[in-house]
């Protein structure tokens, strides 16, 4: 009887302690998050973003010459990326560029963002990026329009369309 009785209550934890464990499903729809506009699958070829690149900061397309004179250096270096970065960083240096001041940049700064938006990306900002760039400009007075103009011409965003 002694063994009995622990056998029994050996076998009646056993059954009491080991219970099927319980699957709890939910469901859950996938959801595509995506914003309005910012797909872009095709990349511009070098001579279409030195090309759009101009237009955006003079407001007029570029001369042939011009651009004749800017495919030499991009065919001479092996880092094509380095050398559009040189030539756009090169156009911002240009008197002729049409962009706001500082200081107007400063009385606006949300229309600035957004300006710089759709002038580049062809869309309007999300409201996280309105808010960041906002906040990079008005926390850091060092930043100036052609620091952002950069920023933004140079960005993976700009080179696809």
């Amino acid at each position: 009887m002694k063994y009995g009785l622990g056998v029994w209550l050996m076998v009646s934890l056993w059954v009491v302690g080991c219970k099927k464990e319980e699957v709890f499903t939910y469901g859950v729809n996938d959801v595509s998050v995506t914003q309005p506009g910012a797909y872009k699958p095709n990349m511009k070829s070098d001579l279409e973003l030195i090309s759009i690149a101009y237009n955006d900061l003079f407001g007029s397309s570029i001369t042939p010459d011009e651009l004749e004179s800017l495919v030499l250096p991009y065919q001479a270096l092996g880092d094509k990326r380095l050398v559009i970065d040189m030539i756009i960083l090169n156009f911002l240096n240009e008197p002729t560029v049409s962009m706001p001041t500082d200081s107007e940049m400063r009385a606006d700064v949300d229309g600035f963002v957004a300006g710089c938006f759709r002038k580049f990306f062809v869309r309007n900002p999300s409201a996280f990026e309105q808010w960041f760039v906002k906040d990079l400009i008005v926390r850091d007075t060092s930043i100036h329009p052609e620091v952002v103009y950069y920023a933004f011409m140079t960005s993976n965003e700009y080179r696809h369309y």
